[in-house]
């Protein structure tokens, strides 16, 4: 798959998992494509913990659950409409799940290119994470962002370290297929801003209007 076609296809897939195995090639494939992304002062602050024991992913799907109530709570009308069509059941459908962690003291104490911007190596965690979902996408797997969750749960759920901070915890796996349009779109949560509104010239502006 050419790269601006995995670009553009990629979804945050929710409710199209069949729950088939993930050949063990392509499950390597997807974790190199992500260990080979760029990271401040070559630290690699990332690690990847897979999922597949479903005592657990039942346990971080009630906490997901939870969190998801508490938020729909907070909204009426048209938008509790919307977000209750919005699926999450990744977790216990997917083929496995797998959770990235942030280690700041990786490659410390001086990490080269991070002395101005403390948040430099959680941003390349970013990038390790937008490299595994380009490459299953490549793959023809589905990655699902789940983001309901509170860190101190996630992190004693799976015995993280203290320092040790979880970014995402990623539902991975064969689908059945890809939405032309992404589910937020889809379902009128939000839609999408235009290309020219997000780019400046030299200077910020403010939106027309």
């Amino acid at each position: 798959m050419e790269i601006y076609d995995a670009i553009h296809r990629r979804r945050d897939v929710r409710g199209e998992f069949t729950g088939e195995p993930i050949p063990r090639d392509v499950l390597d494939r997807v974790l190199e494509a992500a260990h080979a992304a760029p990271s401040v002062g070559l630290s690699q602050p990332w690690d990847f913990v897979l999922v597949g024991d479903p005592g657990i992913r039942r346990a971080f799907h009630e906490h997901v659950q939870s969190e998801r109530a508490a938020f729909a709570a907070t909204l009426t009308g048209a938008a509790a409409e919307r977000f209750a069509r919005i699926k999450i059941d990744g977790i216990l459908e997917s083929s496995l799940s797998v959770v990235v962690t942030y280690d700041p003291e990786r490659g410390g104490p001086a990490v080269l290119g991070r002395h101005a911007i403390a948040d430099a190596g959680l941003y390349s965690v970013c990038l390790a994470i937008q490299n595994l979902w380009l490459a299953a996408t490549a793959e023809g797997l589905g990655v699902g962002w789940v983001s309901f969750y509170r860190e101190p749960h996630l992190r004693g759920l799976l015995g993280i370290p203290e320092a040790i901070r979880p970014v995402a915890w990623l539902c991975l796996g064969p689908v059945t297929h890809l939405e032309p349009v992404p589910d937020l779109e889809r379902h009128g949560w939000r839609r999408r801003r235009p290309l020219d509104a997000a780019v400046h010239h030299d200077r910020w502006r403010e939106p027309a209007g």
